[in-house]
């Protein structure tokens, strides 16, 4: 009996123990750990998607699309509701044209309740997956950034990434325009993962649409005839500007070689670049134009004053002489600027002085940023006046010790152009339904002064240097460049040079400025034997494109 009673009590106190535990474990569930258990549930059964918001398109003037979002989607899983990751992984790679073990690895990790399968799919393929109906295997649709037009203005779109978020270029400088405001939906699914209902939801807007100065016709040529041009000089690449200097409307920004915008993930960063934005070259003769521009300004002479000039000048420790031998002669301003003289331009530069060179130099837009709606600019490198040494009032006068942006020298030229006023540069002519404001703009030279560097510069093309810029049936007035490089470890390479030619035309009333540059030619390094012929195809055809009446019909063939 005694045993009996024992027996009882210890199977009432196992009992007891037992109920003990279950209550404190209960009771730590159900109080301790019931947030993290309820979040897990929570999880497993409700879901939220987000919608970025479409991204605005990009256009070019004309309304032709250059960046726009395609329909794709996105596959997602939760990896605890998939009953046989082996096979659900095998459907979905081959459907998706993924690597099955990759999707197995995804769908076999237990500790997730969300795992992107692939992001931004084919949609004709991930409708296919669709209709398979894995547990656990959801989609959505996304916006796949897209250029239509592959190559052309790749450095000047840039690009937005998987995430719809501007990367480089116009892309990343107009994220807070082109990007969407975020919408969201809450759903809640049954325990095969199927949406039984939304409990909330948020709605989500498109980023505005940009319209661009760029015009796809005379990019798309511009971008040509530099390959042409790299190719039969075997040059190391090229850039050229085409901008309207009634407006700083840039009609084209080229740099060559390009690339296609949809692969810019796997581009080299070297070749991502805008390089008429931020990449810097000593700009050599085409330089002149702030000297002669001054001395004109500053009453110092008139185009016909006559300098008797040497081959050579010695300035400071230096020798400088004009590119081709010659004697001793007797040039009128004119003539300097038409035969490119270097001797020729530093007198000119010594009459002026440096003080006053200096602030022309700053008036013209070189040494400052230009403020063109394209992001990361370089403001250029030029020497202040108090780190002038003897022999600047030498080269900077002639180009070299300077370096400058192709936009800043588009701006520069714009300036005569457009009557002595400089209008900042811009690639934005619309953002929505809003027009851009008015143009920066400042007076530099007198309407007189203009006219006359032009018409100087109309002598280049004539009779000068600049003789293969010529454009049947129109006046043209420009300038060529041709500097040699910096080397590395100091002074100046013999081999490498950047040959260069800026223009205006119709001469008589410029609608456009054109400037080419071509980086390391070989066989010929001049620009008014390398870049001269590449402004006059390109000029040439912008022209007849936008139908402007010639000026000089006489030379019509």
């Amino acid at each position: 009996m005694k045993l009996a009673n024992r027996r009882i009590r210890l199977v009432l106190a196992v009992f007891a123990f037992s109920f003990a535990a279950m209550f404190l474990r209960a009771a730590w569930l159900q109080g301790v750990r019931a947030g993290s258990y309820a979040r897990l549930a929570d999880g497993q059964h409700r879901a939220t998607v987000v919608d970025p918001g479409g991204r605005g398109a990009i256009f070019d003037r004309t309304g032709v699309q250059l960046a726009i979002g395609r329909q794709a989607t996105t596959v997602f899983a939760n990896p605890r509701q998939i009953r046989d990751p082996e096979a659900a992984a095998g459907l979905i790679a081959h459907a998706l044209k993924l690597d099955p073990i990759r999707v197995q690895n995804l769908l076999s990790d237990r500790s997730r309740v969300f795992v992107y399968v692939a992001r931004k799919a084919d949609p004709v393929r991930a409708a296919i997956l669709k209709r398979a109906g894995i547990a656990g295997l959801s989609f959505v649709s996304e916006e796949q950034r897209y250029y239509p037009l592959d190559q052309v203005a790749a450095q000047v779109l840039g690009y937005a990434g998987t995430d719809n978020k501007g990367l480089a270029g116009l892309e990343l400088g107009l994220e807070d325009k082109l990007s969407g405001k975020a919408g969201s939906e809450t759903v809640i699914r049954d325990p095969a993962g199927r949406a039984i209902n939304v409990i909330r939801s948020s709605a989500a807007h498109a980023g505005e649409n940009v319209t661009l100065t760029i015009d796809r016709a005379i990019q798309a040529q511009a971008e040509a005839v530099l390959r042409r041009t790299i190719d039969q000089w075997h040059a190391k690449g090229a850039s050229a500007i085409v901008l309207d200097p009634k407006t700083g409307g840039i009609l084209a920004m080229a740099v060559e070689r390009g690339y296609d915008a949809n692969r810019f993930p796997i581009v080299p960063r070297d070749r991502q670049r805008n390089r008429t934005v931020t990449d810097t070259y000593e700009p050599g003769s085409t330089f002149k134009v702030v000297t002669v521009s001054a001395v004109l300004s500053e009453g110092l002479v008139t185009p016909q004053t006559a300098f008797t000039l040497p081959y050579e000048i010695h300035v400071a420790d230096r020798i400088i002489r004009d590119a081709h031998p010659r004697g001793t002669e007797r040039m009128t301003v004119d003539q300097i600027v038409s035969h490119s003289s270097n001797v020729g331009t530093i007198t000119l530069a010594e009459k002026l002085g440096a003080p006053r060179l200096s602030e022309w130099v700053s008036r013209f837009g070189f040494g400052h940023k230009t403020g063109v709606d394209f992001p990361g600019e370089s403001q250029g490198i030029v020497p202040t006046l108090d780190r002038w040494s003897g022999s600047t009032i030498g080269t900077l006068p002639i180009g070299h010790g300077i370096a400058i942006t192709p936009v800043q020298m588009a701006a520069a030229y714009g300036t005569v152009a457009n009557r002595g006023v400089w209008l900042r540069p811009h690639l934005v002519e619309r953002i929505g339904s809003n027009g851009r404001r008015a143009a920066t703009a400042r007076r530099v030279l007198t309407p007189r002064v203009a006219r006359q560097v032009l018409r100087m510069m109309e002598d280049v093309v004539i009779e000068g240097t600049g003789q293969e810029a010529q454009v049947p049936g129109y006046k043209v007035a420009g300038k060529t460049g041709t500097a040699a490089k910096p080397d590395p470890d100091g002074g100046y390479s013999t081999t490498r040079y950047v040959a260069s030619f800026v223009g205006m035309v119709p001469a008589t009333s410029p609608r456009l400025v054109v400037l080419v540059t071509i980086d390391e030619p070989r066989a010929a390094i001049w620009g008014g034997v390398v870049a001269a012929p590449a402004f006059q195809q390109i000029a040439g055809f912008d022209l007849q494109y936008l139908e402007i009446p010639p000026d000089d019909p006489a030379s019509l063939p």
